[in-house]
């Protein structure tokens, strides 16, 4: 009985790690964060994806966002990372931001469905989803600074 609850969990848990997701993650832990611009602070309430799993879902079948809401991945060291918007019906402007909370580079009104990669062009700390255009809306650009709980004492 043991080996096969054994070979169950050995022969069936790598097969569950890499399971279709068919529809949208439960509404994650938020937070608050603000990014300095030319135009005033933007503040946007964000949920946190921080584990292998809600970083893979991230906001995959979402079809609606409200305009300063938003997904922010902490990988908690700085990585070298690329996204995707396979199975992401709203268009996305991706913020990729250093360890120190600064924007390191925008990825603006990405497609989506896209298979086609979207790399960070430097190790990152966080990226910061928003929808599509907000970036530009608001006057954010890479170089500005992002503040809240992850970048604290930066």
């Amino acid at each position: 009985m043991r080996r096969s609850a054994f070979l169950f969990a050995f022969l069936l848990a790598p097969a569950l790690a890499f399971a279709e997701i068919t529809g949208p993650q439960a509404p994650l832990p938020t937070t608050s964060i603000t990014i300095d611009t030319d135009h005033g602070p933007a503040t946007f309430k964000v949920e946190l994806a921080t584990t292998p799993a809600t970083q893979e879902a991230g906001l995959m079948f979402r079809k609606v966002m409200a305009p300063n809401a938003g997904m922010l991945f902490d990988f908690r060291t700085p990585v070298m990372i690329s996204f995707w918007m396979k199975n992401t019906i709203l268009p996305l402007d991706m913020i990729f931001i250093r360890n120190d909370g600064t924007i390191s580079s925008i990825a603006p009104d990405t497609t989506p469905y896209s298979t086609d990669s979207i790399p960070a062009t430097e190790p990152v700390r966080a990226v910061l989803e928003i929808n599509a255009g907000r970036s530009a809306a608001l006057g954010i650009f890479p170089g500005e600074k992002v503040h809240g709980a992850i970048f604290t004492g930066r």
